[in-house]
């Protein structure tokens, strides 16, 4: 399987993103609802909590921490959460990184997935979910407001 990797240029700076990436405000408008719940210490669990199939406490995605360098760099396993697994009662782990620099007065925000296990069944809609994801974060550093995507 491929690694899913996008660049965005955003027009703010690295806190700006990094602030609609990891606080609450940010996270539930770019995120349908959800925040991250996390102490952001190396090794220490990190959950996507939001309104879902189980309820507004469902787990959509969830794994450790692997490094946190505040507007710099999140990088992190990744689950999907259980509601997500019944059915084939099986984790597959992938490995998610947020990568944000600075380039002149704007930010260069790298997104990877990568470390994908054979057969994932979650592949194809992290890919098409990305581009939404990493369009609405763009879309709210510059203008305060996300994207009508339903």
């Amino acid at each position: 399987m491929n690694d899913l990797k996008y660049v965005f240029y955003i027009g703010g700076t690295p806190e700006e993103v990094w602030k609609a990436l990891i606080s609450p405000e940010g996270t539930k408008q770019i995120y349908y609802g959800s925040v991250i719940r996390s102490t952001f210490q190396v090794g220490d669990l990190l959950e996507y909590i939001g309104p879902g199939a189980d309820g507004d406490e469902t787990v959509h995605v969830y794994g450790n921490v692997l490094e946190h360098v505040p507007n710099q760099v999140l990088r992190f396993t990744h689950f999907a959460g259980k509601s997500y697994t019944k059915d084939d009662n099986q984790e597959y782990e992938s490995r998610i990184s947020y990568l944000l620099e600075p380039v002149g007065g704007c930010t260069k925000l790298t997104f990877i997935h990568d470390q994908w296990q054979e057969g994932d069944p979650h592949y194809e809609n992290s890919d098409a979910a990305w581009w939404m994801i990493l369009s609405n974060t763009k879309t709210l550093v510059e203008t305060g407001k996300t994207l009508d995507l339903e």
